[in-house]
């Protein structure tokens, strides 16, 4: 996994940069995967996952075609503000969820590792589309530009798939990144429409 990560990040002009960093890096720059808390406090933990599960901040990170389908979401007619979750912010430092949204080639792929790292923990991937998933329709052997699912350079929380996936369907991803956090499927009753409506 280490020599298929360290190629795929052999493309760009700061390449040796990145190399560094996954071979010959610190320890600590190099998790993938954030460490338990020292102290866990059950209680507090419940109440932190349900504030974090409803202020879910993304990131204003589009690639492909998948990325119109990810705007649709905060406009009126879909509403992700309705889960907390339409505050797309401009910098990875300000956000905590990263939304792939399009295809990864070999030569964007050290920027959305970058990009991943220099998010604040606990931070959350949604790999959205086919192409995100496992490459799409441009997994084929011709095509060996294509990193062939996002999950081989990040870890990945949801996988949402589709060519180009609804907007519902990001809304359901992103109702299954709350359940996962919070571990119920909506930590705030939602709005209902009255009867007769």
């Amino acid at each position: 996994m280490a020599e298929q990560k360290k190629s795929l990040l052999k493309v760009h002009s700061y390449s040796k940069e990145c190399e560094e960093r996954y071979v010959g890096g610190l320890p600590q720059r190099t998790k993938t995967s954030d460490e338990g808390p020292l102290l866990q406090m059950k209680l507090s933990d419940t109440v932190f996952n349900v504030c974090r599960a409803n202020s879910l901040w993304p990131m204003t990170f589009g690639l492909a075609c998948c990325a119109i389908e990810m705007m649709c979401c905060g406009m009126a007619r879909f509403d992700m503000a309705r889960y907390g979750a339409e505050v797309f912010r401009p910098s990875p430092r300000q956000s905590d969820l990263l939304i792939i949204a399009g295809t990864v080639n070999r030569k964007i792929a050290p920027a959305v590792v970058t990009l991943y790292e220099q998010m604040p923990a606990p931070r959350y991937v949604i790999a959205l589309g086919n192409c995100a998933v496992s490459g799409g329709p441009f997994a084929v052997e011709a095509n060996y530009d294509v990193v062939l699912g996002v999950d081989k350079l990040i870890p990945v929380d949801i996988y949402v798939p589709g060519c180009p996936p609804r907007p519902e369907a990001l809304i359901e991803g992103i109702l299954q990144l709350q359940e996962k956090i919070a571990g119920k499927r909506f930590p705030f009753p939602q709005n209902k429409m009255p009867e007769g409506a």
